[in-house]
């Protein structure tokens, strides 16, 4: 199959917190976290090497993060299986946003980039 199948049928699912108890807004420090469910729809399992983030804050600035895996893992996920983590990200505004790719690897050796579509991450009542 053709690297950019591989990365349509892994679907990333995305939901995100705002950590009040973490964050400081008087000193911009805004803390989010972000749970990340990764399911494989491919015939064969995938194995996830690397992630790539963009991360934009409310003032336009951007930050690149690239890494071999995810919380400290390399996971291997089967056929009709999910892989959950959660992270997190600090930002200097109460708004922004995430995407990037995880760079994976098939049974058969092919590697290939799943996208992760942009999310927000937004203090609550920070957008209306």
């Amino acid at each position: 199959m053709e690297p950019s199948k591989l990365g349509e049928n892994v679907q990333i699912d995305v939901t995100t917190n705002y950590l009040s108890e973490q964050s400081d807004p008087d000193s911009k420090r805004f803390v989010f976290s972000y749970h990340i469910t990764i399911t494989n729809h491919n015939e064969c399992s995938v194995q996830l090497l690397s992630r790539r983030w963009l991360i934009i804050d409310g003032n336009e600035h951007s930050q690149e993060v690239v890494g071999e895996g995810v919380v400290g893992e390399q996971p291997l996920i089967e056929p009709g299986d999910s892989y959950s983590y959660t992270s997190g990200t600090v930002l200097a505004t109460h708004v922004g946003s995430m995407q990037g790719h995880y760079h994976m690897r098939d049974a058969e050796g092919l590697e290939f980039d799943a996208p992760i579509a942009p999310f927000t991450l937004a203090q609550p009542n920070a957008l209306h």
